[in-house]
């Protein structure tokens, strides 16, 4: 083929792209790697830094790769607070998917003392997990969306990942540990004067990662929403100083958490005053509370909890509203478990079990634990069964639904009776347990449902199977607007 002079001038004038041996050629619609194979902190090429500045010049061009440099531990060390991350871009530690090799972004060089000095609250003399604070997180994603991080160890940070006012993103496959003061990960639409922001933090998922020995796991405040919790561990030892809350919900609605397991909190979970929210399928044990909860028609369905101080708390609040509990396994709580940095249950006489409605949070005055440095001792107190309400008078949630009672077995059913309100149709669910002399929910037998006379009462029964192996029985009611009881007092067979 012979070639004009015109277009050997034109093929002479096209650049040359050098690409790394072992990685594809960037097309059109790939976006080029950035490199991060040195661990030094001086910004020049191959360092996180220089990536994150060079990703940010022109978000979605780039993903950033970390490679495994030299022999395991691989360890960054910041010796000051990264650049916040502006997506869409994917930020992968690159030995976690061969050897399962996490790469370290530790913030022990630059976040340094206790951690009143280190990690301050955003209100002066504040400090501890449960303040609002934003102050030295490790990785930020903020004000944008799109931002995929995996293959990371996130630790010694106030907090690990910070992900404020950004959506669409998604935190997987890393392990997020010792970051005090704040939370392992937060997701917050805090407008940086602590007001809450809709629509900002939106979609995220934060899937498989592992959460150990954070204050608390992690965080969903100020306005977060519709995101996505799953196949997470939430774990603190005894080595945790402030061992508060695996995840916190404030003033956060309509999340889903799913198939995450919590050990050794004061809370597993705790959600203030969040509403919509959806727990299903997770596993509480070891907790001083398994979840705490305050805020309206928040979903409980499905989880595994044993082994707590209490399984499932209502805690009061200025407004009663409801909880809907379904479908949950409890067992063998009652431990003595008295972890209680802003939650827990450590007050002396306190009742404890499976569901216990009235249990008092930080912000009451009768609450026995620590509610964070620097912050006040709460005044409120539960509002009297009769007479006119008071200042700081705090309802009892679910409207103190009736506890339903068991009246015998007779012709292979289980009978019992329902008071509520008038003309209404409650869900009657049913739970039995290995031993006559135990009291919970260890196992979901089933439901019934029915309606209220006029004077609020109902009689049912339900079917036990002629094989049944379970020697004790507990019944749940609801109200047909989402208002769980607790469980009445156990029937042996």
């Amino acid at each position: 083929m012979r070639v004009s002079p015109v277009l050997a001038a034109l093929l002479l004038a096209l650049p040359v792209v050098t690409a790394h041996a072992d990685e594809p050629t960037p097309t059109a619609d790939a976006p080029q790697t950035l490199v991060v194979n040195s661990y030094a902190d001086d910004g020049k090429d191959g360092t996180l830094r220089w990536a994150i500045e060079q990703n940010n010049q022109n978000p979605g061009h780039y993903r950033i790769e970390i490679q495994a440099v030299g022999s395991a531990p691989f360890v960054i060390k910041p010796a000051s607070p990264l650049p916040d991350i502006k997506g869409p871009v994917v930020i992968q530690g690159a030995a976690w998917k061969h050897t399962g090799d996490f790469i370290a972004i530790d913030g022990s060089a630059y976040v340094q003392g206790d951690t009143a000095k280190a990690c301050p609250g955003a209100v002066a003399g504040q400090s501890g997990a449960n303040v609002r604070t934003l102050s030295n997180p490790g990785l930020t994603v903020r004000d944008t969306q799109g931002v995929d991080i995996s293959g990371l160890e996130v630790r010694n940070f106030c907090i690990g990942i910070l992900l404020n006012r950004a959506g669409t993103s998604t935190v997987h496959d890393n392990r997020i540990l010792n970051n005090r003061g704040g939370a392992g990960i937060m997701l917050t639409g805090d407008d940086g004067q602590g007001n809450a922001t809709a629509n900002t933090t939106n979609n995220n998922r934060i899937l498989r990662n592992q959460l150990i020995d954070n204050g608390d796991g992690l965080e969903l405040t100020r306005g977060a929403a519709f995101n996505l919790l799953a196949d997470n561990l939430f774990r603190a030892s005894k080595l945790t100083p402030e061992a508060s809350q695996g995840v916190e919900i404030m003033q956060a609605s309509d999340n889903t958490l799913t198939h995450n397991r919590f050990e050794g909190y004061s809370d597993g979970v705790q959600i203030n005053g969040g509403d919509r929210n959806y727990l299903g399928g997770n596993v509480f044990s070891g907790n001083s509370i398994g979840i705490s909860v305050t805020g309206a028609d928040n979903l409980l369905d499905g989880n595994l909890i044993h082994s707590n101080r209490i399984g499932i708390a209502l805690r009061p609040e200025a407004a009663s509203h409801n909880t809907r509990i379904t479908a949950n396994r409890i067992w063998d709580n009652s431990q003595d478990v008295k972890r209680c940095q802003s939650g827990g249950a450590c007050i002396p006489t306190q009742r404890t079990g499976a569901i216990v409605i009235g249990v008092p949070g930080p912000d009451n005055a009768s609450f026995v634990g620590s509610r964070g440095a620097g912050v006040e001792a709460g005044k409120a107190v539960i509002c009297a069964a009769k007479g006119a309400a008071t200042v700081d008078c705090q309802q009892l949630p679910n409207h103190n639904q009736p506890t339903p009672k068991l009246r015998a077995i007779a012709a292979g059913r289980l009978h019992g009776e329902v008071t509520g309100e008038p003309n209404a149709r409650y869900r009657v669910e049913v739970f039995g347990n290995a031993k006559p002399t135990e009291t919970e929910a260890a196992n979901f037998l089933g439901e019934v449902y029915v309606s209220t006379n006029g004077r609020g009462v109902a009689n049912f029964s339900f079917p036990l199977d002629v094989k049944e192996p379970n020697r004790s029985f507990t019944v749940t009611a609801t109200s047909p607007d989402g208002a769980t009881s607790e469980l009445s007092k156990a029937l042996p067979r």
